[in-house]
């Protein structure tokens, strides 16, 4: 399973991502981050695309399909949109499903790693 998950500016939402990267089984973990988000470091490996989040959410997508596009090994991944505004998550969900892959929503709550159906 391949976890893409949004890392935006608001520190106070880092911890979402990290539980989803601490505590689920994945085979690959993709950040997909701000320039300004710099100073996050995770325990575990991950792939980060670093993007220009000033862009036009247009362009910003365009962005993510060329740095994602030959990123996945499946069909269908694992998103995380607990961080970031909305513009990033519509960039990022419009380019997942433009390259195409299928999309799950996921997220870190007290009982663990959910998925949202």
């Amino acid at each position: 399973m391949e976890l893409v998950a949004f890392l935006g500016e608001d520190k106070e939402t880092w911890g979402q991502v990290t539980g989803l990267i601490n505590h689920g089984d994945w085979d690959k973990i993709i950040l997909v981050k701000s320039k300004s988000s710099d100073d996050y470091d995770s325990q575990k490996t991950v792939e980060t695309i670093i993007v220009d989040t000033s862009k036009p959410l247009l362009d910003l997508k365009e962005e993510i399909i060329n740095k994602l596009r030959k990123t996945f090994q499946g069909f269908d991944v694992n998103v995380s949109i607990a961080s970031g505004n909305g513009k990033e998550h519509m960039a990022l969900i419009s380019a997942l499903l433009s390259i195409p892959v299928g999309i799950r929503l996921v997220v870190f709550t007290k009982n663990g790693v959910e998925f949202i159906n």
